[in-house]
């Protein structure tokens, strides 16, 4: 049994309150404790004495909104999974930061795709966005769930030789959930002759050494001329999970979501999972 939690945030949402259903599950499955954290962010007229007037009363409710979202995300978990071993944590600062460090030495850290901001169903939530491209663990990003199980992780490939990261954790989610493991590697721009063959050669050179380690999963890959973004899209309507890697983890740089993290995130059908890659060369390769 891992002793690293799978940490869920939550903001009293109902999608909020599904990744958290999400997270549960994984962590039975993982045998895995779970760990709720909801953030609030105060300003800073609204810490310490104030002379503005009815500034500490919206710093209570803010506060109670918080502490009540947890409440209710552990009770909906416990009626569930009542042998789960749960605990939540109120978070305060800026609340993008404080849930994308609450995931800091977790198996996973899982947000909903949006928040219950005013444009929510347009936009994905600065929250998710920030924690899938910025955390230094892996982020599940729940949106859109099958209502019955594909049996399929979707794992993109940009760089057979910076991917052991996220290859990974996609064996590893197709191992514990019986699923077949599909590997997809696109690109955009001028189809040279031979290309797809070359990396056709390869990924299945790549996915040879995993399997051997993985012997139990069926692996399958893909060589598609087109825009990443746009092919992981689709893939992730026919897959209960899309892995991404090769973004840095945190500290590693300032960078922002790629196009094509940004364009899978914002239009994917179902969960996708973000994987930072190490500081260092991985040993994770069999």
């Amino acid at each position: 049994m891992t002793t690293k939690p799978i940490v869920a945030a939550t903001d009293g949402s109902e999608e909020s309150l599904r990744a958290v259903e999400w997270a549960a599950r994984e962590a039975v499955l993982h045998g895995a404790p779970l760990r709720i954290v909801a953030a609030v962010e105060l300003l800073p007229r609204m810490q310490g004495p104030s002379e503005a007037p009815g500034l500490g009363a919206v710093a209570d409710v803010l506060r109670g909104n918080r502490d009540h979202a947890l409440v209710a995300a552990a009770n909906r978990v416990t009626a569930a999974y009542p042998q789960l071993a749960i605990d939540t944590d109120p978070l305060s600062g800026p609340v993008a930061r404080a849930v994308t460090d609450s995931g800091s030495g977790a198996l996973m850290l899982v947000v909903g795709s949006r928040g219950s901001g005013a444009f929510a169903a347009m936009i994905l939530g600065s929250v998710s966005r920030y924690a899938a491209t910025h955390a230094s663990c892996p982020v599940a990003v729940i949106r859109d769930e099958p209502a019955v199980p594909h049996r399929l992780i979707a794992v993109g490939i940009r760089d057979t030789g910076n991917c052991q990261d996220a290859l990974a954790f996609a064996f590893e989610e197709a191992a514990q959930h019986h699923a077949t493991l599909t590997a997809v590697h696109a690109w955009h721009g001028p189809a040279a002759d031979g290309a797809k063959d070359a990396a056709g050669r390869q990924l299945a050179e790549l996915l040879a050494s995993w399997q051997a380690k993985y012997p139990g999963v069926q692996v399958h890959q893909e060589v598609v001329h087109g825009h990443p973004g746009r092919v992981l899209a689709g893939f992730s309507a026919r897959a209960d999970l899309t892995v991404l890697g090769d973004h840095a983890p945190q500290g590693a740089d300032t960078r922002g979501p790629g196009t094509v993290t940004h364009a899978v995130l914002n239009h994917a059908h179902g969960p996708v999972v973000t994987v930072p890659s190490s500081p260092q060369p991985s040993r994770k390769q069999p």
